[in-house]
């Protein structure tokens, strides 16, 4: 019961946080309608700050190729993270994000991206992974994100292996 609770803790994580919009998880998918309609909006630029971290065991080398790009709210844009293997034996990762402030999740939306799928990596592999996204124009009109001006976006990759027992939050054990 255990292994099966530890190897689901990481979809179940997906499905809470993105149902809740908790703990600065992103808006899940998008409506492709919007995105090819929605205005942007010129007067207000968005910076947005990219981290990468890993977890205890995973042997990747992770980072994000750049620091940051300003976007408008309504305007599509593309970043990308790199991931290396540099060990002699192939290495499966699994990543998860959040978008601090959290409150901004909401309005960060994801066409395209790396999260909660393993990737595989063989030794010496380098591997560059793309993260296209949005913010919704609906941000400027949120009086709680009048004073936003950074929003950071924050991977973290975790080697992935059967039987890999993850943390579970004090709050679903019983």
């Amino acid at each position: 019961m255990t292994v099966g609770l530890s190897y689901a803790a990481v979809p179940l994580y997906r499905m809470f946080c993105q149902a809740y919009s908790y703990g600065g998880t992103t808006g899940v998918g998008h409506d492709g309608d919007k995105v090819e309609t929605m205005t942007k909006v010129k007067d207000r630029l968005i910076t947005i700050k990219f981290n990468a971290d890993r977890g205890a065991s995973m042997q990747w080398k992770f980072r994000p190729q750049q620091t940051e790009v300003k976007v408008a709210p309504g305007e599509t844009a593309l970043a990308f993270y790199t991931a290396e293997n540099p060990t002699d034996n192939p290495v499966t990762g699994i990543s998860t994000y959040n978008v601090i402030p959290f409150e901004a999740g909401q309005y960060f939306n994801k066409i395209q991206c790396f999260c909660f799928e393993e990737q595989l990596l063989n030794p010496h592999e380098q591997v560059d992974m793309p993260v296209f996204f949005y913010i919704d124009p609906e941000f400027v009109e949120d009086p709680k994100m009048e004073l936003v001006n950074s929003i950071v976006l924050s991977y973290t990759f975790f080697e992935a292996r059967e039987g890999l027992k993850l943390p579970v939050p004090s709050f679903i054990r019983k």
